[in-house]
């Protein structure tokens, strides 16, 4: 059987790079199996889910270049969910619930002053008919829960390894609330069966409703699921992330960081692996190295640093024509390849490029430390056309002239052509800058 996986948002919120993370294993295991990749959007949560947040989703997919070969939306899918209730009312495995989320409170707050677990006592079980017309006279609309066999739960997960739960641990769920909304929990595995899912990649959290659904699916008649549960991203201080960080969403890394998609999917594919977190310039190459076995129990550390640090190893690695399009969005159209060369050894983000511009381009203040010197590195400025090896044989000569040499030669000349102690290489800048800019900034005059 093909693989298939799911990556299942909620359109409630933007995603963020813990969503990223799950969306990215999952398509990097169907695309190092030749599987295949299932956009699913779990918009059932009417309140909260907006066409807006789902737009928002697929454009983060596609930035990162998470292309989907199928697309779902639950609220497409309602009847289904709906039939599958019914097959469950039939086989006796749901059950009418009547109890209110205040009573629910204190039948779990007594467990556990108790020291016991809260699980559902299925006081729901033994009402009569007539208990259940005076309840429903009373006003009060049943929810309703699965009934859980008393029986060990066990898989083999992919990073957890065996994995062993017992149906008389677990609390019987509920499947579908007063309200006659299905859940999570039934519409999940209704559309992983009907779907045809053959692997489940998700969060740690989601473990012990593994071992619930797992008793669901075999209830509706349909294959039991691989599984593999990811340990959670944490901070770099090991706390966990919060949701109400705005700094880690995928728009927020995009519109405000002007992070690369290849930098976060390189970070994301290996964290909490065993690989070392190198840049990668493609997705290719990173479905070419996964492997799930690499994956550690050890919960991940998410740094924003360790992504600037990889951000700035992917520019540096990225050829003009993958750029010249988003230049000229940027307004630096006249860049062209050799400019491209030349400044992006030295940019962290993208639009770092226009400091470069503005410095071989446009007026800069230049800083003249020694105009004497200045003025006689000027007169050794050799005639134009110049090239990569201008500078070093222009230095060359201002060096037999003037006896300078090392950084007392070459940090003089970088603040007057630049008006910055760091930057690109000059061999490779000068060219840029041009005769008639570096003789008007050797003289200290704006230009």
């Amino acid at each position: 059987m093909s693989v298939a996986v799911r990556f299942a948002p909620s359109p409630t919120g933007q995603l963020h790079v813990g969503n990223i993370r799950l969306a990215l294993v999952n398509w990097l295991f169907a695309r190092s199996q030749g599987g295949s990749f299932l956009l699913r959007l779990d918009d059932t949560d009417l309140e909260r889910s907006t066409a807006e947040y789902a737009a928002g989703i697929e454009r983060d997919l596609r930035w990162l270049g998470l292309d989907w070969d199928r697309f779902a939306r639950q609220s497409d899918r309602l009847d289904r969910y709906a039939a599958a209730v019914e097959r469950l009312k039939a086989a006796g495995r749901l059950y009418a619930c009547y109890e209110t989320a205040e009573e629910l409170s204190l039948k779990r707050k007594s467990l556990l002053g108790r020291g016991l677990p809260p699980i559902y006592d299925r006081a729901a079980l033994r009402l009569t008919d007539a208990d259940r017309a005076r309840l429903e006279a009373e006003g009060r609309t049943p929810h309703w829960r699965f009934l859980l066999e008393h029986a060990p739960v066990e898989w083999d997960d992919l990073v957890r390894g065996p994995q062993h739960f017992h149906g008389r641990d677990l609390s019987d769920p509920v499947l579908i609330r007063e309200d006659g909304r299905t859940l999570y929990t039934l519409s999940s595995v209704v559309d992983d069966i009907e779907l045809g899912i053959t692997h489940v990649i998700r969060g740690e959290d989601h473990v012990a409703n593994t071992a619930v659904q797992i008793q669901l699916w075999q209830a509706l008649g349909g294959p039991v699921p691989g599984f593999a549960h990811l340990p959670l991203l944490t901070d770099a201080t090991g706390a966990g992330l919060s949701k109400r960080l705005g700094s880690i969403s995928v728009a927020s890394l995009r519109d405000d960081q002007d992070i690369e998609p290849m930098a976060i999917n390189s970070l994301l594919a290996k964290l909490g692996t065993s690989d070392a977190i190198e840049a990668r310039m493609s997705l290719a190459e990173l479905a070419a190295e996964f492997d799930m076995a690499k994956v550690a129990r050890g919960a991940p550390k998410f740094d924003p640093e360790e992504l600037a640090r990889l951000n700035a190893r992917v520019l540096h690695a990225t050829p003009f024509q993958a750029v010249a399009g988003r230049l000229q969005t940027l307004g630096f159209g006249g860049i062209d390849a050799v400019f491209w060369e030349a400044v992006r050894p030295n940019l962290s983000r993208l639009a770092d490029v226009a400091e470069w511009w503005h410095v071989a381009r446009e007026p800069i203040e230049p800083v003249v430390e020694d105009a004497e010197f200045a003025s006689a590195a000027a007169a050794h400025l050799p005639a134009e056309p110049w090239d990569d090896t201008t500078w070093s044989s222009w230095t060359g000569a201002v060096k037999s002239a003037t006896g300078r040499k090392g950084k007392g030669l070459f940090m003089p000349l970088r603040l007057a052509l630049t008006g910055r102690d760091h930057g690109p290489e000059l061999k490779n800048l000068l060219p840029l800058i041009g005769r008639e800019r570096a003789e008007a900034r050797l003289a200290g005059r704006v230009a």
